[in-house]
């Protein structure tokens, strides 16, 4: 596998036809003001030691070593080898919610927003386990497949919204049996007991069934932890500086739901957390998972890159030490080999 480490560096080699295009601008500017002097012809009979050809190849090595700088400066890399690695951890489908509910302000700066910044630290802990994302509302949405990219998983939690989602509503059964489909078929084969769903919502389920799902669940061996975030007086929902009101104008209430949350977190054999303002949850569910039993998981990448840029410095280094020793004029020891006479 070949790559460039920093690929924003080629943009420099856009210099190159601009350093050509002034060189050749500075030689005819040349040319016209010898041409002051009398015929470029004669001049060049009385300045027998001067060779045109020698300075386009100084210009040319010049030219060619900054462009091989360039490249060494992006940092060429060639893959040596396909890496395996070996481990011991759980597979976990991060349930979110986004329906418009989790707009709601009674968690500062709203429910959603202190979500996100949970998920966040949680992925900054997490060191051999995989993680998946699906975002709901009146639709499940695999926000990220099951993966080890934790850099990759944090910025995708970053960019949870509820525009993704373009059904309203709150869904939790479909967005439970997606997160059933997202494992991999490793766990599935191996790890039956290593697979967990942690469910991120407010328990305001409108649409499905919900419990029959955690029973289906329960049979395959997955925990499902859940956390109701929200208060039980609730608060109402804010979306561009206006709040939601329902058919007779009054304002809309989101309350959170424990219920359901609490029998599917039962059935599942799993934990019920309600978050409060000091912390959302993850780290009581955390603590409960890390005494699961384990399964091993590998994951296949490319690794050990071989660097590519000591060559091309070297290349044009010599390039440059060649421009030094060439001289403007002939080299009278080598002056009847006439190698650069036009």
């Amino acid at each position: 596998m070949f790559r460039f480490a920093h690929p924003h560096m080629l943009w420099l080699l856009w210099a190159i036809p601009l350093l050509v295009v002034i060189f050749l601008l500075a030689w005819r500017l040349r040319k016209r003001r010898l041409a002051r002097f009398g015929s470029l012809t004669t001049l060049e009979e009385l300045m027998p030691d001067v060779s045109n050809g020698r300075v386009f190849l100084k210009f040319l090595l010049v030219v060619s070593a900054i462009f091989f700088l360039i490249l060494a400066a992006a940092r060429p890399q060639f893959g040596s080898k396909l890496l395996e690695e070996k481990s011991e951890g759980i597979e976990m489908m991060l349930v979110v919610d986004v329906s418009n509910s989790m707009l709601a302000e009674d968690f500062a700066p709203n429910r959603l927003e202190r979500t996100k910044y949970a998920i966040n630290k949680l992925f900054e802990g997490m060191k051999q386990d995989r993680v998946g994302l699906v975002v709901f509302a009146g639709e499940p949405k695999v926000q990220l497949p099951i993966t080890s990219d934790y850099r990759m998983a944090k910025a995708f939690a970053q960019k949870i919204d509820p525009t993704l989602v373009s059904v309203q509503g709150t869904a939790v059964g479909k967005a439970l049996e997606q997160a059933l489909l997202s494992f991999s078929g490793e766990t599935v084969e191996e790890g039956r007991h290593s697979r967990v769903i942690i469910l991120i919502t407010d328990g305001e389920n409108h649409e499905d069934d919900a419990i029959a799902v955690a029973e289906r669940a329960a049979e395959m061996g997955i925990r499902i932890y859940t956390i109701g975030i929200g208060t039980p007086e609730g608060a109402p929902i804010s979306i561009g500086g206006d709040f939601i009101r329902d058919e007779k104008g009054e304002m809309v209430v989101s309350k959170l739901n424990e219920e359901m949350l609490q029998q599917i977190a039962e059935i599942t054999d799993g934990l019920y957390v309600r978050s409060s303002l000091q912390s959302i949850g993850l780290e009581e569910i955390v603590q409960s998972i890390e005494a699961m039993e384990k399964t091993e998981l590998s994951t296949v990448r490319f690794e050990e890159y071989n660097e590519q840029y000591p060559l091309l410095v070297a290349i044009a280094l010599v390039l440059l030490l060649l421009e030094f020793l060439l001289l403007d004029r002939r080299n009278p020891l080598l002056k009847h080999l006439n190698i650069f006479r036009e």
